[in-house]
């Protein structure tokens, strides 16, 4: 990291500015509307929260209000595959940047089944096999582990974003049935895509995202409760993975721009990773052309540019 992140005097009133002056920025973007239970989302509705190392949670704007976390799940599926299975996950997804749309089936041919990396939908439907071949209750086993990280009993899958999944996920299965001809799937099909599909409906809010992360900016260890949560190593991996392919076509220039782990979700929502300070975690619907919130960009980069949060 590049020194030690500035201290702004009041950091609340700096997050309020950011989504005041998100608010009015000139309209852009547009809500997801490929799941239909998305698309009646609010647009407007923006928030942001920032959750350090101390135990400190610092909000603003609607960072209480709960948004779906669609791919921002991710994080949580393969955190608690690499617990159970460690280096058998990498035997079956691969770590690299794929240069394709998040949900390619062309590369997938290509590549014999082994999806890129867990982070596009093909690798994050392997992880969701490995947690049905492995949990006899995968879709509690992954909700007690949030909820575990949250420290709250109360969140919950969206039945009807979890059903509009299912209705809609035709490409989801395609990817699945191709890496199951190259053997690359070892349940039945329907049941890992029921997985993968509850776990992109979870709700949470900014403020419950920002505070279930803070153990991947903390060496795998949540820094309240002082409980290891992954090894450092796969702290030190997620993170890693997150650098290269966390937002979609646009990570590349994320990296360039912001310079931190971080991951989007087409709910609108943004987790970045602050090694050794905390997280940040923004959320507005309406999307730009890679599928990134542009509010939630725009109140992360400026964040970041503002406290020199970069990790390079």
């Amino acid at each position: 990291m590049e020194g030690t992140p500035k201290q702004p005097s009041n950091l609340s009133l700096l997050l309020q500015s950011l989504v005041e002056q998100a608010r009015q920025l000139p309209e852009q973007g547009k809500v997801a509307d490929y799941i239909p239970a998305l698309a009646a989302v609010a647009p407007e509705q923006t928030g942001i929260a920032v959750a350090t190392l101390d135990g400190q949670l610092h909000t603003a704007g609607d960072s209480s209000q709960n948004f779906s976390i669609q791919s921002v799940s991710k994080i949580f599926g393969l955190v608690l595959a690499m617990n159970r299975l460690e280096e058998e996950v990498w035997q079956r997804v691969h770590m690299e940047p794929s240069g394709q749309p998040f949900n390619s089936i062309v590369q997938l041919e290509w590549e014999h089944g082994i999806p890129r990396n867990p982070f596009i939908n093909a690798g994050a439907i392997v992880v969701a096999d490995m947690l049905v071949s492995h949990y006899s209750a995968s879709k509690a086993a992954l909700l007690n582990f949030i909820r575990k990280l949250a420290g709250t009993e109360q969140i919950w899958a969206d039945s009807e974003v979890y059903q509009s999944e299912k209705e809609h996920g035709n490409r989801n299965a395609a990817l699945a049935y191709l890496m199951k001809s190259f053997g690359n799937i070892e349940a039945e099909v329907p049941q890992v895509l029921d997985h993968y599909f509850y776990q992109c409906a979870v709700e949470m809010s900014c403020e419950q995202l920002a505070s279930s992360l803070v153990f991947l900016a903390n060496r795998g260890v949540q820094p309240v409760t002082e409980q290891l949560i992954c090894s450092r190593r796969d702290a030190h991996r997620v993170n890693a993975i997150l650098s290269t392919s966390g937002m979609y076509d646009q990570s590349g220039e994320f990296a360039f721009t912001v310079g931190l782990p971080a991951k989007s979700g087409v709910g609108g929502g943004i987790a970045a990773i602050v090694p050794n300070y905390g997280v940040i975690a923004a959320w507005s619907p309406r999307l730009n052309s890679f599928g990134n919130s542009c509010r939630a960009m725009f109140m992360v980069t400026r964040l970041a540019e503002q406290l020199g949060l970069s990790v390079y």
